[in-house]
This record gives structure tokens, C-alpha cells and sequence, in this order.
């Protein structure tokens, strides 16, 4: 590297790159060039560098900026103005492009390239116009229509729609904003009728997708409480679509303005105020009885995805603080409503498990202990200040927010419930007259009771407590409570068959009695998925597992559930799942160990028979043909507030251990599973991620890839598939992942193209020296299905690397697999590329020897590919002397005298070619009878 203090040795440097090809070490060099360049003149001619550097990167922002410095420092620097010329034209910016190479034109007014560049861009602009005011007229005619009231519903609503998809193209997007849109929108949202608001909001998030200037300046138009009011409408449709243009607003002023604006159009934007008015109107949302269950959910889901930092590397966590601040209480109300009581918020099933959501991941947000202890605090006297012994109603809105926070950040509630008197007040609510008293105390010991609780009265009394509930009550929906708490208190062992708390037998009668809940359509959903929540705990254990896949309705009402539009059930659906299918982290038993701690009378883990391997595939047939996976299908759609990272996880276990019998793959990706595999596969914790991608290499591994993820999706399942191509993954992972991209290589040219775009040739060139058998013959297969790519041809053609070598060698291994694929490859790239041949001479003394074995080899397959890498081969002078010199002549003379033969036709066929070609070249005579 050159000096750090000497800028003109490291542009030179980078010009060195540049030619080269190097494009990313160019820029760095000139990024470090100019960091220490004083000089004005030297300083413009590396940005005019830089610029080219972009322009190939085709990153046309920078490059044009770049291009930009240097024109301010000379006006007519013909390099930059082109470049700049170039760069415009690409980010669509016509008329701007046009004036630049204009100025080149008349610095060099013979320059071909310039002329034709003006005479391209002047046409280009004379159609835009044309098509502009043919666009004006477009907008008019639409509004025309929405605004009469003559005009038909079905007309208004074609035209609502055209103007939506109008919006999505940015110049669309500023023709309605130019003409007068905004306001005729809003006319459009005053009309009440839920197809013109859809298209209404739908255009307008269009407009501000992307666009700094135009998000600011709709959404001070429309106002934000305005489209807090139509989010508030109690219409799912509607609540979803305002969430959505909330967030292309929310992200067009924080994103940055992908455009760039010269020196005269730089806007100064007070984005922050904007945002803070968004953020506060949300918040008041939250607490308003106004506003819709649908509302409620989208406002919590808004700010769940928007306050919390994305990354903890940034240190700004201001917004959550603001929030903490501003609406902590307003969360914690939500929290606290009981629907089956007079004046509550309208709420969704969902609404108080999102809540709980956003509470856990601002608490997640905090830095320091000041910062922890100030939301404790808050939610310490909420909840205190709702105490009233006079007031049942208002000591239930208590315990119900601290059921919130315990579903929540754990933490913050198990204080809580530690404190004196709360305790008191729970149980003094399980011995109330009102069913709705006893139900949201005993909902609140349940989420109190964990091993980790602060209550040692849970501890201690909350077995015999729930047992005494258990039974006394006539009332099934607080039986069914009472028992999935004394679930939860007795599940301490997982699948540890020797740690029962129960006394044996009893587990299976509670399941029993959870699985009669769960078919008896009289009870609520709330009701009945509490007898799910049973099961989560109940399946540890393995008779259970048993019972359970044994009756078919049980499972059935359990998926039925799933589907249902209560999404907070799927964490309990996901953990029975994963107990029946034992995909949850084995505890690995050893021997010796167990010994050792007989020996020392300590507590022995033991496996009960029934999680043996031949049970649980049994259970995995069953579940399967109950329909489980048309379930995970429609769970793994949910919003990503309920859906946690830690739910999709478990999902993706399921997925894997459903997937592992390769006959069953067939009936998962007819039930959708391909499909829904794929977001498990890109987001969520690393296990899930690699789970996930796992379960999608099998099915790519089996099925054709065209029929199991139809249309588009197949692109994206192959970065899933190359990340398991890692050594940290075991064997069976790297095979299954490359059986899967063998299958999509054989496919298209688009889908080669985007496995090598993924960066997958090294790893699949490293496991073609794999030791083990299998991987290295799934790397050769799927090498032979990418070598008529030119980038992998080239890769061959290189210096410098045994890539070639090592596939000859190859080609003379024992295992017939391996060989018909090695000399696939050969023949490919032989044909493909001439040099190879010369090349092939020149990397290993042993080819001749190898291509004779080829042309001999009893599997015809071999023996065809061995003939045509030689026919390829006779098209070099060198090459064909030597073959015509060896016995390879005897061996196709031999082969193309051969009477034709079905079974080795085209092993024939290729000798007579080879044959032909030679006497055609002139390197033998004709043959003579």
C-alpha cells in the first residue's frame, strides 16, 4: 500500500485496481486518497475516478455525486459530465442527464459518442412528455369518476384501483401529487365507503414510498390524527392498509431520501418533529375508546416494529425512553381490560398478547439499571394505584396488567407479584362469588408460576391452592385453569420420565380431560385454548404424546384452532408439536454417568420407552394425516407481533421432523409446507433459521423444485440451501442442501445464476475434496449442472488452482456416481471452452490414461461421456496428435466397427463420431477394406 500521507501513489494504486477489474479495492483506495488530498485539483480528478468506480458498481447515486465535486472544482471536466451524463439517465433523471452531455457535445463537438447519447436522451424525453400529459389527463378522468356521484360502484372501483397501481411508479406517484391529488384524496376518505378509502390509502402510500419530501409534506396535508381516525374505523381491511401507509411514511422520513438533490434543491426537512407527532398519536390510540379492536392492533404493532432499536450497536435507544414516558400507562391499560366487564376498550383476541409483545421488547430496549428501574417503577404504581378494596372491578384491571407484564418482561412482573399484599389480593379474588373474579386471578398464578418465581407462596401453596379450586368448582372454564396451573407446576422433569410430580397415571387423566375441553364446541375459544395451553405441558410426557396422536378429533379442533383468527394460541400449539415429535434439544444420557450417580444415589435422567425413534416417526405419520401442516401453513402467516422468533423456531423443528421420511415430503409440499417454510427459513433465531433451511433442503432435495415453490419463490430458497453448504453443519445438512441446489441447477439458467450469485461455488468446489463419499459425489453432480455457466467455465480456464486437475482425477475414481458426474462436467467444459483440452494435457500426467479407462468402461453412460470429451478434444492439434498416437485409436476403431446395439447406441454413435472427425482432420487414413 502506498504511504498513508500521499494521495497521488494511492490513486495510482487505485487506477492499478480499476484496470484490473478490482472495483471494491479501487474505491477504498481512493477513499483513502482523498481523506488525506488538500490539493482542489488532485481532489476532483480521484472523485472522478471514484465515480467510474460506482458507475461499474452501478451504484448511480454515489456516482453521481462523486461526478458532481468534480464538476464544482472544473466546470468543463468532459469525464465527470459524461460520467454524471450516465449516471442521471440511470436514476431516471432524463432532462438533467440531457443538459449534461449537451456541454459535452459542445466542448467536443466531434466526440460520436456524445452525439448519439443526445440524439438517444432527446427522443427518450419527447416520448416522456408525450406519455406525461397523457398520464395528466389519466389522473383527471380517475378523480373524474371517484368524485361524481353519477358514476357506477364498479366503475369507481376500477378507478380506485387504476390509481393505486398508478402510485406505484414514482412518476405517477408526482403526477397526482402535481395535480392536486392529495386533497382529492382526501375527499375520497370522506366519503365512508370502504372501497374508496382502501384505494385512497393505498394510492397515497404509494406516494410516499421512498420519497422524503412528498411523505412529509402528504401527511401534513391529510394530519396524522386523520389517518389515526380512518386506522380507528373498526374494519380489519382498512386498519391493515393505514398501518401500512404509517409505515412508508415512518420509513420515507427516517430512510433517508433515496434521491439526490443538488446544491439549489436541498431541502431542509424537520422529519423529527413529524415523527414525534406520529409516535404521540399512536400512543393515544392505545388508551382511546375510539379506536377499534383492529386499530388497537395495528397502533401496537406499529410501534413494536418501529421504537425498539433494530440493532444494539446503536447506542440510541430515545424512542423507547420517549414511549416509556409517554405511554407505558396506556400499554399497561390494555393490558389490564377484562371484555366480559362493562366500559372496556374494544380489543381483538390478539390485542392484549401484542401488548405484552411491545412491553417485553421496550423493556429489551433498556440500557442501564436507572433506565430499568424507572419502567419498573411506573409499572409498579400503576398497578398499585388500582387497588381498592371496595372495588373488585378495579382490583381485576390490576391483576389482569400484571398478568400483561408477566406474559411480557417476566422480570418486571415477578417483582411485582413479590410485593406484599399482591399475593393476598389473588388469592382473596380465587374465593370470590364472580366467575370473572376467580378467572383472572387464577390466569394470573398460572403466568406467576414458574420455577424462577419470587412468590414463595407459589412456591409453596400454589399446588395445594389450585387443587382445592380444582375440585370444588362446578364451573368448567375455571376447572380447565386451575388444571393447566397445576400443569405448568408439575412439568418440572421435561421428558425426564422419572421426575413426575403427579402420581403415575394422573397425567394421562388430565390430558384426558384437556382433550374432552378441546372437542367440546359448547365452551369458548378463550376456554378451549387453555386446554391446549395443558397439553403444552402435558406432552413432556410421552404416554400423552401417545394418547393424543391416537385421537384424531383432538387434533383436528387443535389445528381448527390454529387457523382461527386467535393468534395467541400458537405458542401452545407450537410446544405440543414439538413434544410429539420429540424435534425439541435432546439431554444426551451416558452411560458411564448414570453409573456414577446410581453409585452416589443422585436423581438419574431416564427415557421413557415410548420417545424411542420407532414411536415417534409413528406419531409423525398420525399427525400428519390429521392435517398438521395445512396448520403450520396458516400459523407461520401470522403478524410478527404474535408470531415471536422463538414460535417460528419451534415451527421450523416441527417442519424438520415432519419432513424427515423422504415418501411424506411429497404430501407436505402438496398442504402449502414448501411455501411456508420459506420465512422461517430468512428470519428468527439462528437455530430456526438453519432448522428451517434444513427441512427445505430436504424437499428441494426429492421434489421437483417447480412444483414445490411455484413461480418466484424458488429464488428464495436458495440462499437457505447455501448457507447450509458451511462447515459448522453437519454432514447430513451439507448433502441434503447440495442435493437441492443439484436439482435447481438442472432448472434454468436464471436459477444457476442466482446460486452462483449467492456465493455458493467455493463451498461447493471444497466439498468435491470431501472425504465422505456421498457429499463429494452431491458436489460433483452439482458442479456438472453449473459448468455451462461461463463465470464457472472461467474458473476452470483460471491459473492457478487444481480445480481442473482434481476433476480428471475424479473421473478415475472407483464409484461409478462420481464418475458419470466428473466426466459430465468434462465433456461440458470441454466443449464449451477449447483451452480446456490444451489445459487438461498439462495439469496431471495421468489424463490419458484416465480418458482410455472412459472410453472403456462397462457402464455406457461412462463410457458415452468418456468418447465425447474426446471428440471435443481432436478439435486441438496438440491434443489430437497425442490421442491418435496412444491406444485411444485402437479403442474407437474397436468401438465404432461395433454392430448398432440398443443398450450402447450412443457410446457407438460417439466412436463413429470421434472417428469421422480424425479422418476428417486428416490424422488418419480412411479405412480400407
Amino acid at each position: 500500500m502506498g504511504e498513508m500521507g500521499d494521495p497521488v501513489q494511492l490513486k495510482e494504486e487505485g487506477n492499478k485496481h480499476f484496470q484490473a477489474g478490482e472495483l471494491d479495492k479501487a474505491t477504498e483506495c481512493y477513499t483513502k486518497a482523498l481523506k488525506v488530498c488538500k490539493d482542489n485539483k488532485v481532489q476532483a480528478i480521484i472523485y472522478r475516478n471514484r465515480s467510474a468506480c460506482f458507475l461499474r458498481k452501478e451504484n448511480y447515486t454515489n456516482a453521481a455525486s462523486d461526478a458532481s465535486k468534480a464538476i464544482d472544482v472544473d466546470s468543463s471536466d468532459i469525464k465527470a459530465l459524461y460520467r454524471r451524463c450516465q449516471a442521471l439517465e440511470k436514476l431516471g433523471k432524463l432532462d438533467m442527464a440531457f443538459k449534461d452531455v449537451q456541454r459535452c457535445a459542445t466542448l467536443e463537438p466531434k466526440n460520436k459518442t456524445f452525439l448519439e447519447t443526445l440524439r438517444r436522451l432527446g427522443a427518450e424525453i419527447q416520448q416522456k412528455l408525450k406519455t406525461t400529459f397523457s398520464t395528466d389527463s389519466r389522473v383527471q378522468s380517475m378523480f373524474d369518476i371517484l368524485l361524481s356521484d353519477e358514476a357506477d360502484k364498479d366503475k369507481k372501483e376500477k378507478a380506485a384501483n387504476n390509481l393505486t397501481v398508478l402510485a406505484r411508479e414514482d412518476a405517477g406517484s408526482e403526477r397526482i401529487f402535481q395535480n392536486n391529488g392529495t386533497a382529492l384524496l382526501m375527499k375520497l376518505l370522506e366519503t365512508g365507503e370502504v372501497e374508496m378509502i382502501l384505494g385512497a390509502v393505498r394510492t397515497l402510500s404509494g406516494m410516499c414510498t421512498g420519497h422524503r419530501a412528498r411523505a412529509s409534506a402528504i401527511i401534513n396535508m391529510v394530519g396524522v390524527d386523520k389517518l389515526c381516525s380512518i386506522m380507528a374505523m373498526d374494519n380489519e381491511e382498512i386498519a391493515l392498509a393505514t398501518c401500512n401507509l404509517f409505515q412508508c411514511v415512518y420509513d420515507s422520513l427516517t430512510g433517508g431520501d433515496t434521491r439526490i438533490y443538488g446544491k439549489e434543491e436541498a431541502l431542509v426537512l424537520d422529519t423529527n418533529r413529524d415523527l414525534k407527532t406520529i409516535l404521540l398519536a399512536l400512543l393515544e390510540m392505545i388508551g382511546s375508546k375510539k379506536v377499534s379492536g383492529h386499530g388497537r392492533d395495528q397502533a401496537l404493532n406499529l410501534l413494536s416494529k418501529n421504537v425498539p432499536r433494530k440493532d444494539k450497536r446503536n447506542t440510541d435507544n430515545s424512542k423507547t425512553l420517549f414511549t416509556i414516558d409517554n405511554g407505558l400507562r396506556k400499554i399497561l391499560k390494555v393490558c389490564g381490560q377484562m371484555p366480559d366487564l362493562p366500559n372496556q376498550l374494544p380489543l381483538t383476541e390478539n390485542t392484549q398478547l401484542i401488548a405484552s409483545v411491545l412491553l417485553n421488547k421496550l423493556y429489551d430496549d433498556l440500557r442501564c439499571d436507572p433506565e430499568r428501574d424507572n419502567f419498573r417503577d411506573i409499572c409498579d404504581d400503576y398497578i398499585k394505584s388500582k387497588f381498592d378494596p371496595n372495588d373488585m372491578d378495579k382490583n381485576i384491571h390490576a391483576i389482569n396488567a400484571l398478568s400483561g407484564l408477566l406474559q411480557g418482561p417476566f422480570d418486571v412482573g415477578n417483582i411485582i407479584v413479590g410485593r406484599q399484599g399482591v399475593m393476598e389480593i389473588m388469592v382473596a379474588l380465587c374465593g370470590s362469588e364472580r366467575e370473572v373474579d376467580q378467572l383472572v386471578a387464577i390466569e394470573a398464578i398460572i403466568h406467576a408460576s414458574t420455577k424462577m418465581s419470587r412468590a414463595s407462596f407459589i412456591i409453596s401453596n400454589g399446588v395445594s391452592l389450585l387443587k382445592d379450586i380444582y375440585k370444588k368448582t362446578k364451573n368448567e372454564k375455571i376447572k380447565i385453569r386451575a388444571l393447566v396451573g397445576l400443569c405448568k407446576l408439575g412439568s418440572a422433569g421435561g421428558d425426564d420420565y422419572s421426575m413426575r410430580q403427579f402420581a403415575e397415571g394422573s397425567t394421562e387423566k388430565l390430558a384426558k380431560q384437556c382433550r374432552k375441553w378441546l372437542c367440546n364446541p359448547t365452551l369458548d375459544v378463550r376456554t378451549r385454548k387453555w386446554a391446549i395451553e395443558g397439553l403444552a405441558y402435558l406432552t413432556n410426557d410421552a404416554d400423552v404424546k401417545d394418547d393424543f396422536v391416537e385421537d384424531e378429533p383432538a387434533m383436528k379442533a387443535m389445528f381448527e384452532l390454529a387457523k382461527s383468527k386467535d393468534k395467541t394460541i400458537l405458542y401452545a400449539v407450537a410446544c405440543t408439536l414439538v413434544n410429539c415429535t420429540n424435534s425439541y434439544d435432546k439431554k444426551e444420557i451416558i452411560p458411564e454417568m448414570v453409573q456414577l450417580a446410581k453409585f452416589s444415589k443422585q436423581h438419574v435422567p431416564e427415557q421413557h420407552p415410548k420417545d424411542k425413534k420407532d414411536f415417534i416417526q409413528k406419531r409423525v405419520k398420525k399427525l400428519l394425516k390429521a392435517g398438521v401442516t395445512s396448520a403450520l401453513a396458516v400459523m407461520v402467516k401470522a403478524d410478527s407481533s404474535v408470531l415471536t422468533d422463538q414460535t417460528k423456531e419451534m415451527l421450523a423443528r416441527v417442519f424438520l421432523a415432519l419432513a424427515e421420511d423422504a415418501k411424506d415430503r411429497g404430501a407436505i409440499v402438496a398442504q402449502g409446507g414448501g411455501k411456508a417454510l420459506i420465512p422461517l427459513a430468512l428470519e428468527g433465531t439462528e437455530t430456526g433459521k438453519i432448522k428451517a433451511s434444513h427441512a427445505l433442503a430436504k424437499i428441494a432435495a426429492v421434489s421437483n423444485p417447480e412444483i414445490a415453490f411455484p413461480g418466484e419463490r424458488v429464488y428464495e430458497v436458495v440462499r437457505p440451501l447455501v448457507n447450509l453448504l458451511n462447515t459448522e453443519r453437519d454432514g447430513i445438512q451439507n448433502y441434503e442442501a447440495l442435493m437441492g441446489l443439484t436439482n435447481f441447477a438442472a432448472l434454468s439458467d436464471k436459477l444457476r445464476v442466482k446460486i452462483l450469485k449467492e456465493r455458493a461455488l467455493p463451498e461447493i468446489e471444497n466439498y468435491m475434496f470431501e472425504e465422505h463419499d456421498q457429499i463429494r459425489q452431491a458436489a460433483v453432480e452439482c458442479m456438472c449442472n453449473l459448468v455451462c455457466c461461463k463465470e464457472v467455465q472461467e474458473r476452470y480456464l483460471e491459473d492457478g488452482n487444481d480445480k481442473l486437475k482434481l476433476l480428471v482425477l475424479l473421473c478415475g475414481e472407483d464409484d461409478e456416481n462420481i464418475q458419470i458426474a466428473a466426466a459430465g462436467a468434462l465433456a461440458m467444459l470441454t466443449a464449451a471452452q477449447k483451452k480446456l483440452s490444451v489445459k487438461m494435457t498439462k495439469v496431471t500426467e495421468q489424463w490419458l490414461e484416465i480418458m482410455q479407462r472412459l472410453c472403456l468402461h462397462d457402464n455406457p453412460q461412462i463410457q458415452h461421456r468418456g468418447f465425447v470429451t474426446v471428440f471435443n478434444m481432436l478439435d486441438s492439434d496438440e491434443v489430437a496428435k497425442r490421442l491418435i498416437e496412444s491406444e485411444m485409436l485402437e479403442i474407437m476403431s474397436y468401438f465404432a466397427k461395433q454392430e448398432d446395439n440398443a443398450k450402447r447406441q450412443a457410446c457407438i454413435d460417439a466412436a463413429r463420431a470421434c472417428v469421422s472427425k480424425a479422418m476428417d482432420l486428416g490424422l488418419i487414413k480412411p479405412f480400407t477394406q
